[in-house]
């Protein structure tokens, strides 16, 4: 038998890949007759099945935090945990001093703008710009202090927060919150910059001691040796703070995405007159002071939040369920195929393999809940044996083994893989040389490969350049970790005969060429 998708695969594949996605003749009927070659399409039957993912590699700058339940998928929490950076110049202002810098001529030279060398306030403040589920839901939120630093080289969602706090080490007291804050007046809400910027940003604020924690774990220290500050590791490096645990521990409904976490510290001062310095004193002659609050650490993207995702066991009768399949975030459901290349390659061995198209096709969504799960805009589908790697690696999809797709608008929602042929004759002759090569058998050799013809189909966020200028050119992909559900046409459920009930369809486009000996 010859086969021909080693020696003509890439000349096809970069003829027909040009072309249109319909999976027709491809333009093969410019052809002359006389070249004896002719396009053929055929599909072969595809398996489904529900995977569930009991935790994901979750390496973002979003923190999820608050509890749901879903009324098909069952209740979820979400909290994290997160470092707070320092920058290299960091430092803290200085208090207001009067020192003789010429003795010839008795003057004074002042520096420093603190009225006194005290904190006088701290807070811990949770900035968020979006969420999922009801705006106006009561919640309540808890902080902990982290007693031992992240390792952030363990990303997975089901990993124990209670390994880094201690629930004794409470930051301030829980604080009660909604996500849409109907006390805010929308004079507020609504008020912009010079520039048009808006100025509020909602946020969860925690009040802590400004002596025990201000005074005495921060000021104290920074005037001794301002050093062990500076630098986006030096708190938990130096011991001064390794972090803070968020989770929801009342209230369901709403999972709040997290943008940024601040330690502010508010100061004394006096106001600074242009002119002549430090102003002590107004007209009246009353103290020129003012209280500022002041971010001196803060989360940053440079810092990835390290996020906890909980399921419980409804999610597992969900993934069992055989005459579909579902996708499901986060931290949830993945769509398994198993595709033929066996079949593909005992028919069309002598022939070459142009395009192949793979479509995952979604039931109309149940909307009549009150805050609805959409699906996810994008997926990814990747070889199995490689999903684990390709998440922890960073790596993009390289169109071999590894594809993005986006849901189609319309009322025909799908997601569709225009042509994965590359993956497939890939495959093909890995098994084909890998036969050769050792010698086994395709039994022997699929036992210890198991996942060899197997893709994983699974939500994403993915990530273009800004800078590009058709912003088309994907710079990241991460598991997507919003709340984002589909019901797809699938599954595993055979008739009495054994034959898929509801088989996807892999379209193959091939190219026989006439009079060659089989």
């Amino acid at each position: 038998m010859k086969w021909k998708f080693l020696g003509a695969l890439l000349a096809a594949t970069a003829l027909f890949a040009a072309c249109d996605e319909d999976t027709g003749s491809l333009g093969l009927d410019m052809l002359p007759e006389s070249d004896g070659m002719s396009a053929h399409t055929v599909s072969f039957d595809v398996m489904t099945e529900s995977f569930l993912a009991d935790s994901v590699f979750a390496k973002s700058s979003t923190g999820y935090v608050g509890r749901y339940t879903d009324p098909d998928f069952g209740y979820y929490e979400a909290g994290f945990l997160t470092a707070l950076a320092s920058t290299e110049y960091f430092a803290l202002p200085e208090v207001y001093r009067e020192t003789d810098w010429d003795d010839k001529h008795n003057a004074t030279q002042a520096t420093g703008f603190m009225v006194e060398d005290k904190v006088t306030d701290v807070q811990l403040v949770v900035f968020y710009s979006s969420w999922f589920g009801d705006s106006l839901n009561a919640c309540r939120m808890s902080a902990y202090e982290l007693n031992t630093a992240l390792d952030y080289d363990r990303r997975y969602t089901d990993f124990d927060p209670t390994a880094y706090y201690d629930p004794s080490t409470r930051l301030g007291q829980p604080v009660t919150y909604s996500a849409y804050n109907t006390t805010v007046p929308d004079s507020v809400r609504n008020a912009t910059d010079s520039n048009g910027n808006p100025t509020y940003y909602p946020s969860i604020v925690f009040k802590l001691d400004p002596e025990e924690f201000g005074q005495k774990r921060i000021l104290a220290p920074y005037r001794e040796n301002p050093e062990r500050f500076r630098g986006p590791n030096a708190l938990a490096e130096n011991g001064i703070f390794n972090g803070v645990y968020l989770t929801t521990d009342q209230g369901d409904g709403t999972i709040l995405y997290v943008d940024r976490v601040d330690l502010q510290i508010q100061f004394k001062f006096y106001h600074v007159n242009d002119s002549t310095g430090v102003k002590l004193k107004k007209k009246d002659g009353t103290d020129s002071t003012y209280y500022s609050m002041q971010s001196i650490f803060s989360s940053t993207k440079e810092v990835a939040q390290v996020n906890h995702f909980t399921n419980r066991e409804q999610l597992a009768a969900k993934a069992a369920e055989k005459g579909w399949t579902y996708l499901k975030s986060p931290a949830g459901i993945f769509t398994q195929a198993t595709l033929p290349y066996d079949e593909i390659y005992s028919q069309l061995a002598n022939d070459t393999l142009n395009a192949a198209r793979l479509t995952f096709t979604n039931y109309r969504q149940d909307d009549t809940h009150d805050f609805a799960m959409s699906p996810s805009s994008q997926v990814l589908l990747v070889r199995k044996q490689d999903y684990v790697r390709f998440f922890e690696n960073n790596e993009l999809p390289d169109d071999v083994t590894s594809y993005i797709a986006t849901l189609s608008s319309g009322s025909n929602r799908q997601y569709t893989f225009g042509n994965i042929a590359r993956l497939v004759s890939n495959c093909i002759n890995e098994k084909r040389q890998a036969l050769k090569a050792t010698g086994l058998s395709e039994e022997a050799w699929e036992a210890a490969n198991p996942d060899w013809d197997k893709v994983l189909l699974i939500p994403v966020s993915v990530t273009y350049d800004s800078g590009s200028s058709t912003s088309t050119r994907v710079i990241g992909i991460r598991h997507n970790l919003e709340p984002s559900y589909a019901k797809l046409q699938g599954g595993p459920e055979r008739d009495s005969n054994g034959k898929l009930k509801s088989p996807l369809k892999l379209e193959v486009t091939y190219t026989h060429f006439a009079g060659e000996d089989d």
